[in-house]
């Protein structure tokens, strides 16, 4: 019996599901790897395919099946589609040998595809690099030398134990109106990154993709690193900078779907849909007009794997947070699904062959790396998501708690600050799978996007353009930084064992992210950070990120997520008021607007005083200073131990035992 059944008892009438899940992942497994090579060792289609320097020249290799004849063109051959035929080896590989001084680095080749009665144009499958033409608009791909070498100094990089994830995309991190690029961001921002506190960055976008506003969730080229902002090189030193940094780097991959696109993308590539995809409508995405993966194909995970290998060995990333994965996992995409039951994981609409490929992932990430890390984006809780393979799970190490920034959306939105729920509040911070972890959050890039906003904006709206200077007092600013910093804390403290924050969010950025477009006049206002907010020593900005630094400070020094869920210790309802214990630290809130509550007797877990770490109150961050900075002696009555605070409104206070 799987361990996924001590966690998930109610789960034991769906073992026939889960035991046939366990089967498939291990005959899948024995399948491709011969019972004889381990999954690292299969995983490298990228150093046998695509274009490769060699002793004694080079040579070039794709997997075509239904192709009947491929060739090379570019700069080499003056774009003749036809002068350099590729010659079929077999199992549907093709390949050409190039003498010494035929390729170079930055040399500018495509494909030639004779299939169907036609001859067409494509992106090697494996390119490294792949960039588009100013003037035509027209992409093509760029011979990479892998003989040259990138110097790495990361070989002794431990990343810590704790996960405080900062979201980031490198085109719009700076505050300038253009597309930025890998080196601005390890000079400039990743020091604003450590600073603030934050140990792993989960980059965006990286994954070659011919839109620039699809945020990069519409991949073209899986094993070239993004050209919007710059060269391979670049982004290694930005990665090698990051590690020297003590700085976690994260991929932000997208194997749930490709772009439709053949001239650009890989779809059609031998003249087929079915080379990587599903055929007919299976294969296309209803929502997002683009290509849906067959993960039952032997040959579409070689090629996702070694792209997962690649990505580490040759970037040296350290884990993957994981897009898309409930379009993934259903048959229809969870498209105006809702999972009320648990049923709904285990029918006929659950795609096991994508959940088989989700579990090869996992082991192979971990076999390359163990202390890799992987975030599933899944929006239908499916259990076991994140539970190790063996237990009866599909081994991812955290899920995103994608129901928490919902939950402060509808609460904004929708309720007066007098009607904020505090006990639907907690038991929302608290769904959560037991024995899996979560990364909390109370907003992401989601939330950012133009049509959607930020909490800080929900809170302040228009006042936000008017209001922000620190001599200025408004009550719905007051309002805004108080909640901000309460929701934060609460979120980071009560949500998970681990906590992310997309980049400008921890100061409340004022802006959405509109990416440049024909609809807005490919204006890039929107699609930039500015920094100058938090700095410039007149606005309330720095409010909020003296905070975050401290709130991100307080809770990795005392280890909070070691603890794995926190303890509640008082919920007072009517006065919306709630403590919790997590690891050392009492965590007290009072979201209530105006009634700020005196000698509040806070049940403590042992017989010790406690003293006030920091407080959302303080001058510091734009509050009133109301909170003593004090050591509270604990107290007993009827055998349960007390500290006795004066907690104010809209206040949130942390305390450490002593």
């Amino acid at each position: 019996m799987y361990k996924i059944f001590e966690f998930n008892p109610q789960l034991k009438s769906f073992s026939y599901d889960i035991a046939f899940r366990m089967h498939r992942y291990k005959i899948t497994k024995w399948r491709i790897l011969d019972n004889k090579i381990t999954l690292s060792d299969f995983a490298n289609a990228h150093e046998y395919f695509g274009i490769h320097h060699l002793d004694n020249g080079w040579v070039y290799r794709e997997w075509a099946p239904s192709a009947y004849q491929l060739y090379l063109t570019g700069d080499f051959n003056n774009w003749n589609w036809t002068m350099h035929p590729m010659k079929k080896i077999g199992n549907g590989v093709w390949e050409l040998e190039l003498p010494e001084n035929a390729l170079w680095d930055g040399c500018k080749v495509k494909t030639i595809v004779d299939a169907n009665m036609t001859r067409t144009e494509h992106i090697p499958l494996y390119a490294r690099r792949v960039t588009q033409d100013s003037k035509t608009h027209i992409w093509t791909a760029e011979v990479v030398d892998d003989k040259k070498t990138f110097d790495w100094t990361d070989e002794n990089f431990q990343p810590e134990d704790s996960v405080y994830i900062y979201e980031a995309h490198v085109g719009m991190a700076q505050e300038d109106y253009k597309v930025s690029t890998y080196r601005e961001f390890a000079d400039k921002t990743l020091p604003w990154i450590k600073e603030s506190g934050y140990n792993t960055v989960q980059l965006m976008a990286i994954m070659e993709h011919p839109y620039y506003g699809s945020f990069g969730y519409q991949v073209s080229n899986f094993f070239a690193a993004s050209s919007w902002f710059g060269k391979p090189e670049d982004l290694k030193y930005l990665v090698n900078k990051a590690h020297e940094m003590g700085i976690r780097m994260l991929l932000d991959v997208v194997h749930s779907h490709a772009v439709k696109n053949t001239t650009e993308g890989i779809n059609m590539f031998d003249g087929t849909t079915w080379q990587f995809f599903h055929d007919d409508k299976k294969g296309d995405h209803p929502a997002w007009d683009t290509k849906c993966f067959n993960y039952g194909k032997d040959e579409v995970i070689h090629f996702l794997l070694s792209n997962l290998k690649f990505w580490m060995t040759e970037y040296h990333f350290d884990g993957f947070r994981f897009d898309g994965v409930t379009s993934m996992i259903y048959h229809n995409h969870a498209l105006e699904s809702t999972f009320d039951n648990d049923k709904k994981y285990f029918s006929d609409n659950t795609d096991v062959e994508a959940i088989t490929y989700l579990q090869l992932a996992n082991e192979l990430i971990h076999q390359v790396n163990p202390k890799a890390i992987t975030i599933v984006e899944d929006m239908s809780g499916m259990p076991g998501m994140c539970l190790p393979i063996k237990d009866g799970g599909i081994g991812f190490d955290y899920r995103l708690a994608m129901g928490i920034p919902d939950m402060w959306i509808r609460t904004i939105k929708e309720k007066r600050d007098e009607d904020w729920n505090i006990r639907q509040m907690w038991n929302d911070m608290c769904l959560r799978r037991p024995g899996e972890n979560t990364v909390s959050y109370a907003e992401s890039h989601d939330q950012a996007l133009v049509g959607d906003k930020t909490i800080i904006f929900r809170l302040a709206d228009a006042a936000m353009y008017t209001d922000m200077d620190r001599i200025c007092h408004n009550p719905t600013i007051d309002r805004a930084i108080a909640l901000h910093k309460m929701i934060r804390l609460f979120t980071l403290a009560g949500g998970g064992e681990a906590y992310l924050n997309f980049m400008g969010n921890e100061f409340g950025h004022p802006e959405w992210i509109d990416f440049p477009r024909e609809g807005n006049g490919w204006d890039f206002k929107y699609c930039r950070r500015q920094w100058n907010l938090p700095h410039n020593g007149f606005l309330k900005y720095s409010w909020l990120s003296d905070f975050d630094k401290d709130m991100i400070k307080v809770t990795k020094e005392n280890h909070i997520f070691n603890q794995k869920m926190p303890d509640l210790l008082l919920m007072k309802d009517p006065e919306q008021t709630i403590a919790f214990y997590r690891h050392g630290l009492v965590f007290a809130f009072n979201f209530n607007p105006t009634n700020s509550l005196t000698n509040v007797l806070v049940p403590v877990p042992q017989c010790k005083d406690y003293t006030v770490l920091f407080c959302s109150d303080d001058f510091k961050y734009g509050g009133n200073g109301m909170v003593a900075h004090m050591t509270y002696p604990v107290k007993k009555f009827n055998d349960q131990y007390f500290i006795e605070l004066y907690i104010p409104a809209r206040t949130a206070i942390v305390l450490k035992e002593l």
